[in-house]
């Protein structure tokens, strides 16, 4: 089963009326939060967070206030390298809470929800409940106050296989059925803990050390697909791939060995090429890019729509599939606007024989929605959380209890079906 979010326990209340923030502190109260800290403004809550060892589980935090508003808090955060997970409120108009929790994700925030103000207790306790808190990386107290990963350590880590693949499931929204996995790299050090991937990801890139990284895991990864392969269950698997990646001159040549090592088809790989990284025309990135598809290699553009050049990415490099951020996917059933993003997207790749994926499917009323929407593959806590090479087989046997309960409705298949004349089939456009 997937496992709960860990309790809260502490809170971070950052609000310039303390008539609001005592309110809100007696909903805390009552919902089993044991610690409550007051900050007037977003200067009292830095000096707060400054303070050794303190790292509250969650900051509920308002966009309108003195001194240092929530949207430059934000930023300060960002700047310090403190990802703590946020609730943005507000009695602002909707839009604008919206368009603040946007920044706040762009900006590497693991926002939890943005609310309307007055908060209430239902409000505050699905928040607070909701999944996706304990998806995002979290900061404990060395972490949040140390400085720069040490590129020794890391290296050794790399070299040591320390740094291992979990696998979060990718499943068919129409049929139920699991149909991959995506490849996340996970790092627990015996002196730090769990580091968060932004965190040793961004060092690596930093050192020099990324390519080592990147086939470390691609080689573990693709090591169990051949082991899963061997006992019947063939999977696709997604693999992350780092625009800096795309610039090693041999980078084709040693994605290819780690197949012809392990006996994995091209076919069964997608490599995911996030879109925000811009990939010049006249650089080599195109050109590997152009040459995996060649060998066969599906190709993602992930996190479609949080960057500027979408169109361009989509006109100029051969991908097969397009993957919706999270940011169009969480509670889109509650807004409108996300809503008309995220199908005029699903409609415009299927245009393209591209296949759907949309990451971060959180709740029911959301997966309901990409059904209607007639998108092809959904990822997320709803279905399962990133998870050990050992725990897929266990989490199989208990999903399929629950598969029955999410594949679409008649109604749905209807009109799934009706979107579907040009639905891409296998490994996307110009697959054979």
């Amino acid at each position: 089963m997937t496992t709960p979010a860990p309790p809260i326990r502490s809170v971070l209340l950052v609000d310039d009326s303390a008539t609001q923030r005592h309110a809100v502190e007696a909903i805390l109260r009552g919902l089993g939060v044991a610690e409550v800290v007051h900050a007037g403004d977003g200067v009292q809550a830095l000096a707060i967070l400054a303070e050794p060892g303190y790292v509250p589980d969650v900051m509920i935090v308002d966009l309108e206030m003195p001194v240092m508003d929530g949207v430059e808090l934000m930023q300060q955060l960002r700047q310090r390298g403190l990802s703590i997970p946020m609730i943005v409120a507000s009695s602002r108009e909707g839009s604008l809470v919206r368009a603040v929790v946007g920044m706040a994700r762009n900006l590497g925030l693991p926002v939890i929800a943005g609310l309307h103000k007055p908060l209430t207790r239902s409000m505050l306790s699905q928040a607070l409940t909701s999944r996706e808190h304990a998806e995002r990386r979290r900061v404990d107290p060395s972490a949040a106050h140390a400085g720069a990963l040490d590129p020794g350590a890391l290296e050794q880590a790399i070299r040591a296989g320390a740094i291992v693949p979990h696998y979060q499931p990718k499943v068919d929204i129409g049929r139920g059925l699991l149909r991959g996995v995506e490849v996340l790299a996970r790092w627990t050090d015996d002196t730090l803990g769990p580091v968060p991937p932004d965190r040793f990801i961004a060092a690596a890139e930093r050192g020099g050390l990324i390519f080592d990284l990147s086939l470390s895991v691609m080689d573990q990864a693709i090591a169990q697909a051949a082991i899963w392969n061997a006992r019947g269950l063939k999977l696709s698997i997604a693999l992350n791939v780092s625009p800096i990646l795309l610039s090693e001159p041999n980078i084709v040549d040693a994605i290819t060995h780690l197949l012809d090592k392990h006996g994995v088809g091209a076919p069964q790989i997608v490599l995911e090429i996030t879109e925000s990284s811009v990939v010049s025309p006249d650089g080599p990135a195109l050109g590997a890019l152009a040459r995996l598809r060649l060998r066969g290699f599906g190709l993602s553009i992930d996190d479609y729509g949080t960057g500027l050049s979408s169109m361009q990415q989509l006109a100029r490099i051969p991908f097969t599939e397009l993957k919706v951020d999270r940011s169009f996917v969480h509670h889109a059933h509650r807004h409108e606007n996300l809503r008309v993003i995220l199908e005029s997207a699903l409609t415009m790749a299927h245009r393209l024989k591209l296949v759907t994926v949309a990451e971060g499917v959180e709740t029911i009323e959301d997966w309901r929605l990409l059904q209607r929407y007639g998108c092809d593959v959904g990822q997320g806590y709803l279905i399962g959380k990133p998870m050990s090479a050992d725990a897929l087989l266990p989490w199989i046997k208990e999903y399929q209890e629950r598969m029955p309960s999410l594949r679409a409705q008649r109604s749905t298949k209807l009109r799934s079906a009706a979107r579907a004349t040009t639905r891409p089939s296998g490994n996307g456009r110009g697959s054979t």
